[in-house]
């Protein structure tokens, strides 16, 4: 397994993610405040951490489906884009579909975070593309299996 080299700077009091085991693919990343989300409601939370990845690098931001299957919370953006040229906060945005409020606190695992690899392109205009067995059928276009 390759890793890659990310710097990460966080806010007085704030720890480090870690991975949860030893084949976690996603860093656990922790609230750094408190918050109440109503039902049906969302909330920009913050992590305190800041990253500086390299340039075709990308971090995600994706639910736990711990939170999601026993609370009915979810990462509303999943998964949430960081490029590798931002340097502000890691913030989560979490909307709360279940029944009841939910509580945050400092210290709270509320999303996770995967850094990957990124390609990027050259996009060439054409007039025409060429023709495939879906062509530009779309959504449920190729049946139920």
């Amino acid at each position: 397994m390759s890793k890659m080299k990310v710097k990460i700077k966080a806010d007085p009091g704030i720890a480090l993610p870690s991975y949860a085991t030893a084949g976690s693919s996603g860093l656990d990343l922790r609230s750094a405040e408190a918050a109440v989300i109503p039902s049906g409601d969302l909330a920009c939370v913050g992590t305190g951490l800041y990253f500086e990845m390299p340039m075709g690098c990308e971090a995600q931001v994706r639910p736990r489906s711990g939170l999601a299957l026993k609370h009915g919370v979810t990462v509303l953006n999943s998964p949430g884009t960081i490029d590798s040229d931002y340097r502000g906060e890691i913030k989560v945005i979490l909307i709360n579909h279940g029944k009841q409020d939910f509580s945050i606190e400092p210290g709270d695992r509320i999303a996770q975070i995967v850094f990957a690899e990124v390609t990027q392109v050259d996009l060439e205009k054409a007039e025409e593309l060429d023709e495939t067995e879906r062509s530009s059928g779309g959504f449920g276009s190729t049946g139920r299996k």
